[in-house]
């Protein structure tokens, strides 16, 4: 049988620094505790916002505390503080 895929040796049992296995889990540590949006991708939410009007619509887009709310009129970007869910 052949593979179609080989890994290469060399890059196996290769030693791990301590400095890098101690920034992983820093990142990882400090990734938690950031400011995150409750809402997740397929949630149907309202959007108020004075500026932009009230949009419902459903959550597209998700990155930190911004929520990407695509409307029947297009996509428009909120804090996830000006969002609502739809029930």
């Amino acid at each position: 049988m052949v593979k179609t895929v080989v890994l290469d040796p060399s890059s196996l049992g290769q030693p791990v620094s301590l400095g890098h296995v101690l920034v992983q889990a820093w990142n990882r540590i400090t990734r938690s505790f950031a400011p995150r949006s409750p809402y997740k991708i397929g949630d149907a939410v309202v959007a108020d916002d004075p500026f932009k009007g009230r949009r419902e619509g459903l959550v597209v887009f998700l990155q930190g505390t911004s929520v990407g709310v695509d409307t029947v009129h297009g996509v428009f970007f909120y804090d996830h503080r000006q969002l609502k869910k739809l029930d």
